[in-house]
């Protein structure tokens, strides 16, 4: 009896995605990090963000065709992504029609030694090849996909990511954590989000998720604001309110998910 309770035990911590330890970014990447194209003022927040840690758990490669799906206006990760995958690699942005879309074009037009073999697709993802992708990416939008008033749009976009990708390929997601015992109907306005609820999409989808870390948790975060995660920095919605309070807690508490499209 004990040795099959052992067995068991054994076959739950397998069957469990591990919480992983933070990755060293590789030489190529830390060059990426580096690139002369970073503003400074992104730059400034990858003590947040983790960026090199976090391409290094999705374990995207330079050589990959790699989506960065709803990169926005700014496209933080659009200024890594596209050094790291220039010479070897692919890189699709895929962004609906609208303002975040036209500035992000006007940035990556305005550099084109740099972003010139940026490609682009629409959102969900249409424009990218069925089963050419390596790894999908989204960083903090599947709250936004939530909060969308038609119901229907976070599962069209995971069944787009899954169509994008290769059989074996990569999901990687990183969005603002709600605490699992929190109501549920925070997620529709808060900007936070559940664990389950993204594993839920993506399994509906068709993913299984394989890892998870806590590269970007941020135990100060207490996910409660009046105002949602945007009271807290970048975006300090009080303003001068407690200003500092909020500088001090930092950016959001984030989960990172990595999920993969089953090979058969």
């Amino acid at each position: 009896m004990r040795q099959s309770l052992a067995l068991f035990a054994a076959a739950v911590v397998f069957a469990t995605p591990a919480y992983a330890q933070a990755p060293v970014p590789s030489a190529a990447l830390a060059a990426a990090l580096d690139a002369p194209t970073r503003t400074a003022a992104n730059k400034a927040r990858d003590i947040h963000r983790h960026p090199g840690e976090t391409l290094a758990f999705f374990g995207v490669q330079p050589t990959h065709v790699v989506v960065e799906a709803l990169p926005g206006g700014g496209g933080w990760y659009t200024e890594i992504l596209a050094p790291y995958l220039k010479d070897r690699g692919t890189l699709y942005v895929a962004q609906g029609a609208g303002k975040a879309r036209d500035t992000l074009k006007a940035k990556l037009d305005a550099d084109g030694a740099a972003y010139g073999k940026v490609q682009w697709a629409d959102f969900p993802l249409a424009g990218v090849p069925d089963g050419s992708a390596d790894v999908v990416l989204t960083f903090r939008n599947v709250h936004n996909l939530i909060m969308n008033e038609d119901t229907t749009t976070p599962d069209r976009a995971f069944a787009s990511f899954y169509r994008a990708l290769k059989p074996g390929g990569t999901l990687g997601v990183v969005d603002h954590r709600l605490p699992e015992s929190a109501d549920s109907a925070r997620q529709k306005t808060s900007g936070y989000l559940k664990r389950s609820t993204v594993v839920a999409l993506a399994e509906k989808a068709g993913f299984r998720l394989v890892g998870e870390s806590e590269i970007n948790a941020n135990p100060k975060d207490t996910a409660d604001w009046e105002k949602g995660v945007w009271t807290l920095p970048p975006t300090l919605t009080n303003g001068d309110v407690d200003r500092a309070k909020y500088l001090a807690i930092g950016e959001s508490d984030r989960m990172t998910l990595k999920f993969v499209k089953p090979a058969s």
